[in-house]
């Protein structure tokens, strides 16, 4: 799993540089979501400007990684969502649930808040 990692004061964006976020990818992400979380990282912007394709198990692995920033008190933000996906989140009926931005810019707003 290709991931790249820029920590900033008040958010660290995590770009995964991967086409499809699957269940091949999906523990790897899991993992990686989780140690940040305990180093204390709250506020994510998740760049997924790379990614084509979620299938349900990286549906979760999003999850997993907004019900750890919001359990710290911190926000998870996606960035860079495309149609499909956007429509795989609809669908899902988690648009009230999970926070998306156009884009970086946008999503660092969520954190000046």
């Amino acid at each position: 799993m290709k991931l790249l990692l820029d920590k900033q004061a008040q958010y660290t964006l995590v770009k995964l540089e991967e086409e499809k976020l699957d269940s091949m990818i999906s523990p790897q992400l899991k993992s990686e979501l989780v140690f940040l979380n305990s180093e204390g990282v709250h506020n994510v912007i998740f760049d997924m400007s790379a990614v084509k394709y979620v299938d349900s198990s990286g549906l979760s692995a999003i999850l997993v990684g907004n019900r750890l920033c919001n359990g710290a008190e911190g926000r998870f933000v996606l960035s860079h969502v495309n149609a499909s996906i956007a429509k795989l989140i609809e669908i899902s009926q988690l648009e009230g649930i999970l926070a998306t931005a156009a884009d970086n810019e946008a999503a660092k707003a969520f954190f000046s808040k």
